[in-house]
């Protein structure tokens, strides 16, 4: 049997949204239970998808079918398009298969014409109804269909208003309306050049084009990407007979959601327009009332209305967030769907609907999107104040909560003014890594350069600080402390806001509110534990970060990058005078001023986990990051370390790199300077011994892990000196400590050839990151000059950074998990990279039998709800 295109909203049900799109699916099932849906039919996303296929054309298979379902219509609902005794009008609106509010666009009361509306008038002894819908569906076909801007017509209403000395639209009379009519008509001729199409049956099949067409549009796109929707699915165009909401004061239209979605608070929030059709609400043209009052206005459809809400939530087991229509005092139900919620109000909302036993634990926790449960432990904007802020500019949400605080341009001038007290944004060109300190210090921070996963953004998510990156719109002015953002010049000192979620900067200071972890939280969190196979570690450097993650749920360290501990100013001297010494007793001593530092670093980390394992990252970068820049410090440097300013000039020059990503770093440093390893094995394993020397009842097992491995000898030569110093220590201290050697897999080849490596190693950690970078050839901080193009080209649907690339980088981590595994039955599997935080890429892990996965402290509840989703999924 041939593919069929439209379906009945009697042919279909709930099961069928791949097809019939999220609207067209429970239009269908609200059929089937008998509620007041006006009837129609549904094109389905595949038709959509054809349509693209076939250059943006409705081929004439697919039209034939339209025709035929128009048809069916007609004998279903008594009324056929263009009649004169009984003309059917239709919406035609977009319904994807995931809900995109707001995303596409809508046409109401299509099939009118001159001398139907006549037939209207006439009919219904309502003429001011007639050419009221009339004018409306002229202004959307021509806005959504022929794309002529809807501010022309808005301007003839205002001005016809004016002339009528009114201020509503619902004060224009049946002949102001008709006159209104004819001259959006001939706007339409002047914009378009020919006269507005009369034939219903044309007016649908550009309806139905222009839906397929709002598939693609800019908005559609972005929401898409940020939401996990891939561009593939298409969307399915809902083509519905017309209840009419603006024939008089019985009537009238609504949005109403079964129970509150900003609190979860179990009772009916809504609003209602008398004599009004559905647009006018949700583009709040008019100030709607509370949904209670619609009580008073028309008890009887109230009624049946609430029984409808108890109804479709019984029947879906959820949040309902639905669209009515009321004519003549008759309710209509035009569209339900799970309504989008708060993450407050999806945790009470989930709980609530247990406690009722409506749903089971399981159903729970999968309801509750993890990515929103970010926005619960950032503070916010008092959300009162930020109605009346004014946005500066939009960028990238790379780390979420709500800053402000005054514009600083340097790492240092944070430091200095946090210390007065002073709470400060960081604003930079893009950030490294020595300015850690600065943005320790600072409230949040703002950057011209760099996308979600830049320095700045993965730094800031492990801070749990806020963070908008990649903000191009700035013009910067480092040198002079100041920037230029739609008109405004900002200098140092200057008040600015930042929301991290959304991306927005606002001017001046917006107050915040502080976050609140509800008892619903513990919950489902609890519940998601239950459930889940993977462990949650986190990413942390320091005791304050390891302390956090514990509080969220991390059962572990599955990464603490040993270097940034080297950046404070105590510390980078004697790094300093590492990278400067000329012979290998000279290095030597400058590290044994850094191992105690160590030292006491991993005490506090362990303290912090409570005998949970802690994975320690030898080294990574390459040295060139601990050198000086600044003529004083290099003059400072060169006197303290007796050497000449070009002595130093000359080691900063031999240190420099064309590509340091793949340059002198990682475990190439230790191969290089074998010292280093040592004294980094010396200070985890005293660190370790001393912990379990004061808590008995805690078995503490270091993880030590070698980076940037690509040939099994690297990593054997490495672990030589790693095992040499460590079993040294240990035989000394009289313990019977255990310890594990791993290596991260970041480079291609070390994932081709995991099998030789897992002999020599006891775990892998995927450090998603790089591997990322290597396996596409491009940098993390370059590509957010081109990925844009790349979107819009449908290349790529998603940063690869941010969402695991699992057709390529995933076969690789797939790859070498089976590879490890066959070579090293007890090989522990794990993931560090940022893709550790993000659900589809957690639920990746899951299929592909990882041990855990590691993220930023902030991200780890998102990470466990994740894990549990991605296990009763499977376990379905």
């Amino acid at each position: 049997m041939s593919k069929k295109y439209c379906y009945l909203f009697t042919e279909g049900n709930a099961n069928m949204r791949e097809l019939l799109g999220g609207k067209g699916a429970n239009l269908a099932e609200m059929t089937n239970i008998g509620l007041p849906v006006p009837q129609g039919f549904t094109i389905t996303t595949e038709a959509c998808t054809q349509y693209y296929e076939d250059g943006q054309k409705i081929n004439d298979g697919i039209f034939a079918e339209i025709m035929e379902y128009i048809e069916k219509m007609e004998s279903i609902t008594g009324k056929k398009f263009g009649d004169m005794e009984n003309p059917l009008l239709v919406s035609v609106r977009s319904g994807a298969r995931a809900s995109m509010p707001g995303m596409m666009d809508t046409i109401l009361n299509l099939g009118l014409n001159e001398t139907v509306v006549d037939v209207l008038a006439k009919k219904s002894g309502n003429p001011r109804w007639a050419w009221d819908c009339y004018r409306r569906f002229i202004q959307m076909y021509s806005d959504v269909v022929m794309e002529v801007g809807k501010k022309y017509f808005e301007q003839l209403i205002d001005k016809m208003k004016e002339a009528r000395g009114v201020t509503q639209d619902v004060e224009l009379t049946a002949e102001d309306l008709k006159e209104l009519a004819g001259q959006f008509k001939a706007e339409y001729k002047s914009k378009i050049g020919s006269d507005f199409p009369a034939d219903p049956k044309e007016q649908l099949m550009g309806a139905v084009k222009a839906v397929f067409r709002s598939w693609d549009n800019p908005r559609a796109n972005v929401y898409r990407r940020d939401n996990d929707i891939p561009y593939s699915w298409g969307t399915a165009v809902n083509v519905q007979s017309m209840a009419f909401g603006n024939m008089g004061d019985d009537c009238g239209t609504g949005v109403a959601f079964t129970r509150n979605p900003a609190t979860g608070e179990k009772k009916l929030f809504g609003e209602f327009l008398t004599n009004a059709q559905g647009e006018d609400v949700v583009a709040g043209v008019r100030t709607p009332m509370p949904i209670a009052e619609m009580a008073e206005k028309f008890p009887e459809a109230f009624a049946q209305f609430e029984s409808v809400c108890k109804t479709l939530e019984d029947h879906y087991r959820d949040m309902q967030d639905m669209e009515f229509t009321v004519e003549h005092g008759k309710l209509y139900m035009l569209q339900t769907r799970n309504g989008k919620r708060t993450a407050q109000a999806a945790l009470k909302i989930a709980c609530d609907l247990v406690d009722e036993g409506m749903i089971d634990e399981k159903k729970a926790v999968a309801m509750v999107e993890p990515r929103t449960l970010d926005t619960l432990l950032h503070p916010q904007f008092d959300a009162v104040a930020l109605k009346e802020s004014k946005v500066m500019g939009k960028a990238l949400g790379a780390s979420p909560g709500a800053a402000c605080g005054r514009a600083v341009f340097s790492a240092e001038e944070a430091k200095a003014w946090a210390q007065r007290g002073e709470k400060v944004i960081l604003v930079r060109l893009e950030t490294s890594p020595e300015d850690i300190e600065g943005m320790k210090a600072a409230q949040g921070i703002l950057t011209v350069r760099g996308g979600m996963t830049s320095h700045a953004a993965v730094v800031a998510r492990g801070m749990g600080k806020c963070c908008v990156s990649g903000c191009g719109d700035i013009k910067m002015d480092e040198e002079n402390k100041k920037f230029e953002l739609a008109g405004k010049t900002y200098c140092e000192g200057d008040w600015l806001s930042l929301d991290g979620s959304t991306g927005s900067i606002y001017d001046g200071a917006v107050p915040t509110v502080d976050a609140t972890i509800g008892g619903e939280f513990g919950r489902i969190m609890g519940w998601a534990d239950k459930y889940r196979r993977l462990d949650v570690r986190t990413n942390a450097d320091t005791p304050y970060d390891a302390r956090k993650a514990r509080e969220l749920g991390a059962q572990g360290i599955g990464l603490c990058r040993t270097e940034h501990m080297f950046f404070n100013e105590d510390r980078i001297p004697a790094i300093r005078e590492m990278i400067c010494s000329d012979t290998a007793q000279q290095r030597e001593k400058a590290l044994s001023k850094l191992e105690p530092m160590q030292q006491s670093d991993f005490e506090g980390i362990y303290e912090a986990m409570e005998g949970c394992p802690v994975t320690i990252r030898f080294l990574d970068p390459p040295l060139h990051e601990f050198v000086p820049t600044e003529e004083a410090d290099i003059e400072l440097l060169a006197k303290d370390l007796g050497k000449t300013v070009a002595d130093i000039k000359a080691i900063i020059a031999g240190l420099h790199e064309f590509n340091p990503m793949m340059g002198h770093r990682g475990c190439r440093l230790a191969v290089t300077y074998p010292e280093i390893a040592a004294m980094q094995t010396r200070a985890v394993i005293k660190a370790a011994l001393n912990v379990q020397a004061k808590h008995p009842d805690w078995t503490m097992v270091p993880e030590i892990m070698i980076p940037l491995v690509g040939e099994v000898k690297e990593l054997k030569y490495v672990k030589s000196v790693v095992v040499e110093t460590a079993d040294a220590i240990i035989k000394a201290a009289g313990s019977a400590m255990k310890y594990k050697v791993g290596t991260m897999i970041e480079i291609p080849r070390a994932a081709l050839t995991a099998d030789e490596i897992a002999r020599e190693a006891d775990f892998f950690s995927f450090g998603t990151n790089d591997l990322t970078q290597m396996t596409f050839g491009f940098s993390r901080d370059d590509a957010g000059k081109f990925l844009d193009a790349y979107y819009d080209r449908k290349i790529y649907e998603s940063d690869p950074f941010a969402k695991l690339d699992q057709t390529g980088v995933g076969r690789l981590v797939a790859m070498a998990a089976k590879l490890g595994r066959e070579a090293n039955p007890d090989l522990h599997l794990g993931i560090c990279g940022e893709h550790g935080g993000d659900p589809s890429s957690v639920e990746f892990c899951h299929r592909t039998g990882l041990d855990y996965v590691s993220c930023s402290p902030f991200r780890v509840p998102i990470a466990r709800l994740a894990a549990a989703q991605a296990a009763i999924k499977e376990a379905q």
